[in-house]
């Protein structure tokens, strides 16, 4: 009897307690939502301030680690999801961490997840082309796409990418970005943990917290999500993925609708029944990548 006690006093006096160790998280990363970013001399190689916001992003990223850590997470995947893919000062990651970087990949902001994470969150992410009030404000391409619609909900990149992680039975449990482009994913998502690091006054312009106050705010928006991640459920939708997409010129959608499996459903939409999410993801990937004219 003496032995079975000790050995019950290990277990809830001495032994860790905490219900969320050995976590595993994965963390898409953009730039158009971090702290003080406004506009493209924030978001290329170049623009002025490029090379500072590459560190801001970086150090956004590492706060998300060191504070999930910090909850009982162990094991990351990190996705460069900005522009090139090539953003963030990868030596200055923790050297346990795995980094996607680059394109093309099948599934795009979300690639590598599968079923062995317990939850997945964005960093700097931002509100979609139909949002009239987010800074930066676009849906994968600012350049072509006018909107995106999964089975007849209006897409921001959060709601899609949330989709492709429901997939493989992973929750969205934070968001960090602008007021607008927090709320919109909440919206449709549901109730995940937000992380608020600036304010919209346009597509150009924005009332923002400094870096340091930025990054308090994601380490406890992080630590609150971690502590609470059984509380999230995945964003499924209802039967096989239905897409419409609209883009800005006329002749790619006259393109499109020469594919057999492609309706032409308005001058400048187009409609596709993909049989999941890996297939949508992958026929949203060629349609916004392919060129005939790309060489290796």
């Amino acid at each position: 009897m003496r032995a079975l006690a000790f050995i019950l006093f290990l277990l809830f006096f001495v032994a860790p307690t905490s219900a969320q160790d050995g976590l595993k998280i994965y963390i898409s990363a953009d730039m158009e939502g971090l702290t003080g970013v406004a506009t493209d001399q924030q978001l290329g190689p170049s623009g002025f301030e490029y090379a500072r916001f590459r560190q801001i992003m970086t150090d956004e990223v590492n706060a998300t680690i060191e504070a999930a850590r910090e909850a009982g997470a162990t094991e990351f995947l990190v996705s460069d999801s900005h522009g090139n893919g090539q953003n963030l000062l990868i030596e200055q990651l923790p050297e346990d961490v795995m980094v996607v970087r680059a394109w093309p990949r099948a599934l795009g902001m979300m690639h590598g997840i599968d079923e062995t994470f317990d939850g997945a969150i964005f960093i700097g992410y931002h509100a979609s082309t139909s949002n009239m009030e987010g800074v930066r404000a676009h849906t994968n391409s600012s350049a072509n796409v006018t909107e995106l619609k999964l089975n007849g909900v209006q897409m921001t990149e959060g709601a899609w990418n949330a989709a492709v992680a429901a997939h493989f039975g992973v929750p969205i449990i934070m968001i960090s970005g602008g007021d607008a482009a927090v709320a919109e994913v909440q919206s449709v998502v549901g109730d995940i943990e937000g992380a608020v690091v600036k304010f919209n006054n346009g597509f150009h312009s924005a009332t923002t917290l400094t870096p340091a106050a930025g990054l308090k705010v994601i380490r406890e928006a992080t630590r609150r999500a971690i502590e609470r991640i059984d509380d999230f459920e995945t964003y499924d939708i209802d039967g096989p993925p239905v897409i419409e997409l609209s883009l800005k010129n006329y002749l790619p959608i006259e393109f499109l609708g020469y594919l057999r499996d492609v309706d032409r459903i308005a001058s400048h939409t187009v409609r596709y029944e993909a049989t999941d999410m890996i297939d949508a993801a992958k026929w949203l990937r060629f349609v916004l990548g392919y060129n005939a004219s790309i060489t290796p």
